[in-house]
């Protein structure tokens, strides 16, 4: 008996895959507002892994992180304190916290406009990659909770299930990410030139060029700056700025009706 005489539909055809395409997120204020990093250390605060003067002192850079983006001497500030405080920690505790975090803290701080974008891609039949500094465990979990194909993020040294304080490689920051995405590429069989980019920062300016559709999410100063001299395509979920058009018109809707709600939001509180 054909499915409609059994009152039932027959099931949506899987998207065609987009071979040889993918798209790479930062994750800092670009999917998510703030840096994933400081609620890994707000969550070991909590649990007594360092003190309170450590924890304001993280607290005021994520705070001027949100306000302004990032800058080098914060982001290697971070980098040192985060792998001096990690040396004797168990990695399956690590594994464990990363859950933690984004349940707690990092789910609700999601651009829906961000995610929007994101699942375009997927039901498109992309590939989908996070590229970040954040540890690779709480970057993976960040992948995994949101259905993504999977994350490049910073590797710490583990050695008898303990971290070192060291790192596997570089951190994965500015040059680095477009090498790690390079590597990544190769090994996917992937044409960047048929890829996306999206960030927020000027530092990933080299990752954002070496993808034929480079995008700037919630920028600063200088991406915005690079982004209209090279024409490219700027969202801004902060400030409810209109998204531009660059073919993907599920996500741009998306991003349309999120920035109006924000702004509207803005003009009734006033």
């Amino acid at each position: 008996m054909p499915d409609a005489a059994r009152g039932t539909q027959p099931l949506p055809e899987p998207p065609v895959p987009s071979q040889g395409e993918a798209a790479f997120f930062d994750v800092d204020n670009t999917l998510m507002r703030g840096a994933s990093l400081f609620h890994v250390a707000r969550k070991m605060y909590q649990r007594r892994a360092f003190t309170l003067r450590f924890a304001a002192g993280l607290a005021w850079k994520q705070l001027r992180f949100i306000m302004r983006g990032e800058t080098m001497t914060d982001v290697n500030s971070v980098r040192d304190a985060a792998l001096a405080f990690a040396i004797g920690i168990a990695h399956e505790d690590i594994l464990a916290l990363g859950e933690e975090v984004y349940d707690e803290m990092i789910a609700s701080k999601i651009w829906p406009g961000a995610r929007a974008l994101a699942e375009q891609h997927l039901s498109s039949g992309r590939q989908v990659w996070l590229v970040t500094g954040t540890p690779v465990e709480v970057a993976g979990v960040i992948s995994s909770r949101l259905g993504l194909t999977g994350a490049l993020g910073t590797v710490g040294e583990v050695a008898e299930g303990l971290y070192t304080g060291k790192l596997v490689g570089e951190f994965l920051h500015g040059p680095a990410k477009a090498a790690a995405v390079l590597e990544l590429a190769e090994r996917e069989d992937l044409d960047l030139a048929r890829c996306w980019g999206y960030s927020d920062s000027y530092n990933d300016i080299p990752l954002l060029t070496v993808v034929g559709h480079p995008v700037a999410i919630n920028p600063d100063n200088r991406l915005r700056r690079h982004a209209r001299a090279n024409n490219w395509p700027v969202y801004d979920f902060r400030s409810g700025r209109r998204a531009a058009t660059f073919g993907l018109r599920a996500a741009t809707v998306a991003g349309s009706i999120y920035g109006l709600w924000r702004g509207f939001s803005r003009f009734r509180s006033r």
